[in-house]
């Protein structure tokens, strides 16, 4: 299989992440192969990967043993086991981490989804987070809610690098670079070095085509079938516009001046879930310098097959995705309503693999303690 794909798309500038971790691919040596072989350069992690990772295999079952008979309850377990995995792929990825000043060979690992409508509880979770992993090149992901706004500031200004996640819209994106730009500014005030805050916001794109999908095909007139597929690499396009902007102001050069680094966007759920679309549209489609691209392994390996990568398919296009979404609007998509409709589900997905998590630890530990 070639990776001469890969290659050019980490030429580009696009960091390539894998959107998975488990014990399994820790112990197997499969990471560490992605790496060598595949340009991988970071892990995210989310609930519902813990969630699947721990309820396969045998993996987990000697360090479960071992905290039941310690008499670790089962929130104590999950942490022991999910910040285990973080640490180990952390230190898998030192030799990257230091290799690019920091920027890549980064970790990510969630606060609890439970927490999202809670600033306060969720900055002193992403802190205890940030603690127990004890890693340099971790990031602590808080999502994008409006409560989460405060939360992705109090913890910045703390000097721990943070991933924003579950960013659909291009407003709230933009209020997620002013929170990014105050926790610098009041890191700096609090004496910390601005060189080692590192920060990605997590944009997520497949999503997005598959609900104002749904929307155009209920609406069903020819302009509507005709702006299928059109949204996601549209809204992308406008973020990275809004990125690109906010970047070149007079706040940020202050901010760069102090030695502060770009929040680069991340292309999130760039698995593709509409079939009659290429697996690679949401990697060959959002190629430009300064973001990243976390992938299930699946898209990683179509990408490495048959991505058609071309150069940058991203800068200049802010006009055209815009039409884009005055399109949508003209035939009756209430693009608001789409936004609110993906985050509220992205909580409740999260928060539902949570509880999968807690139940499948729970049978783990009862199963130990027999």
């Amino acid at each position: 299989m070639s990776n001469d794909n890969l290659a050019q798309l980490s030429e580009a500038g696009v960091s390539i992440w894998l959107d998975d971790l488990s014990r399994e691919r820790l112990n197997t040596g499969n990471l560490a192969g992605l790496v060598r072989d595949k340009h991988v350069v970071g892990v995210t992690t989310n609930p519902t990967i813990f969630a699947n990772a721990m309820s396969k295999g045998e993996a987990y079952d000697e360090q479960t043993r071992e905290l039941a008979a310690r008499g670790a309850d089962v929130e104590a377990t999950i942490r022991e086991l999910t910040t285990t995995d973080v640490r180990n792929a952390a230190d898998l990825f030192r030799d990257v981490y230091t290799a690019t000043n920091g920027v890549d060979g980064r970790v990510s690992i969630e606060v609890d989804p439970r927490l999202a409508k809670d600033a306060e509880k969720t900055a002193a979770e992403a802190q205890d987070l940030w603690k127990t992993v004890d890693r340099p090149n971790v990031l602590i992901k808080i999502p994008a809610t409006e409560e989460g706004l405060p939360a992705i500031t109090k913890t910045l200004a703390e000097g721990i690098s943070v991933n924003v996640t579950l960013i659909f819209s291009v407003e709230r994106y933009r209020a997620v670079i002013e929170a990014y730009f105050a926790g610098l500014e009041q890191a700096k005030a609090n004496g910390h070095d601005l060189k080692g805050i590192h920060s990605v916001a997590s944009f997520f794109v497949s999503r997005v085509d598959a609900e104002i999908d749904k929307r155009l095909d209920a609406i069903g007139t020819d302009e509507a079938k005709a702006l299928r597929g059109e949204a996601a690499l549209a809204n992308a396009r406008l973020a990275y516009a809004a990125f690109e902007e906010l970047s070149s102001s007079d706040r940020w050069k202050k901010l760069a001046e102090a030695g502060a680094n770009a929040q680069r966007p991340l292309w999130a759920s760039t698995g593709v879930k509409d079939p009659q679309y290429s697996d690679t549209r949401y990697v060959d489609q959002l190629v430009v310098k300064d973001t990243v691209n976390t992938m299930p392994e699946k898209t990683l390996d179509a990408a490495a097959d048959h991505a058609d990568v071309t150069g940058d398919t991203v800068t200049g296009k802010g006009a055209e995705a815009q039409a884009v979404f005055d399109k949508l609007s003209a035939v009756g998509i209430d693009i608001t309503d789409v936004f609110l409709t993906l985050e509220n589900e992205g909580v409740e997905k999260f928060e539902k693999s949570w509880t999968e998590l807690l139940e499948t630890v729970t049978g783990q530990l009862d199963k130990a303690k027999d």
